[in-house]
């Protein structure tokens, strides 16, 4: 049984990692297409978004199998229960990923209007934020998951200050309104996309401490 479940579980990573890879590409592909108006990219997205639900349904439905047929416990047991939750926060990711993109669109409907410059700085904290998340589940490493937890604070500064940006040209010129608009949705986007990425990096701590962490404060999920 140990052996069928060790198979199982190397299976079921190989999966996870091939889900978080896709879903990293379309973080990257939806902020490129924000700010550089990459149609192209921005229909990638969208498209790559059923490739997702599949994996993600699979992945799920493994779980499920493995709990009925092998019973595990302890370490194997909360490895399974962690992969189910940061499996459906891919999943949401994904669908946040798909939502910048098609604000992205929505923006290029407007060619006179400028992204923010600190969009950029949030898209790339935003992709090392789930990045160094899935890295901190995959390898155990409560480190890294701690550090990612720390820079949520960091994106929600930066979705403050792009907001307040955003709120000033609407006022100076109603003529981007509409495009200030789709701009505004994007960014709150990739903020939730940084909220779930703290999500999994505690779902890691309680991979390795078996402690759940999720309703605690700062300054107890970065304590060792």
């Amino acid at each position: 049984m140990t052996k069928h479940l060790d198979r199982d579980m190397d299976h079921l990573h190989r999966d996870i990692l091939s889900l978080s890879a896709v879903v990293e590409e379309m973080i990257g592909n939806a902020g490129r297409a924000l700010q550089d108006g990459r149609t192209d990219l921005a229909e990638k997205v969208i498209h790559d978004d059923e490739e997702v639900d599949q994996q993600e349904v699979a992945i799920e439905e493994e779980c499920l199998k493995m709990l009925a047929l092998h019973h595990p416990v302890a370490i194997d047991l909360r490895r399974i229960a962690t992969v189910i939750k940061v499996n459906n926060d891919l999943e949401r990711i994904a669908d946040l990923a798909v939502s910048v993109a098609q604000r992205a669109l929505g923006v290029k409907d407007y060619p006179r209007f400028v992204i923010p410059e600190g969009v950029g700085p949030m898209v790339t904290k935003v992709s090392g934020m789930v990045r160094e998340a899935l890295d901190a589940f995959v390898n155990m490493d409560t480190d890294i998951a701690r550090s990612v937890i720390l820079r949520d604070d960091e994106v929600d500064a930066l979705n403050t200050d792009l907001i307040n940006r955003l709120r000033l040209t609407m006022q100076q010129d109603a003529q981007f309104v509409a495009a200030a608009l789709h701009c505004f949705s994007a960014i709150r986007h990739l903020e939730r996309i940084a909220d779930l990425a703290t999500n999994i990096a505690e779902d890691a701590i309680y991979l390795v401490d078996g402690e759940i962490v999720r309703h605690c404060s700062v300054t107890k999920k970065i304590a060792k």
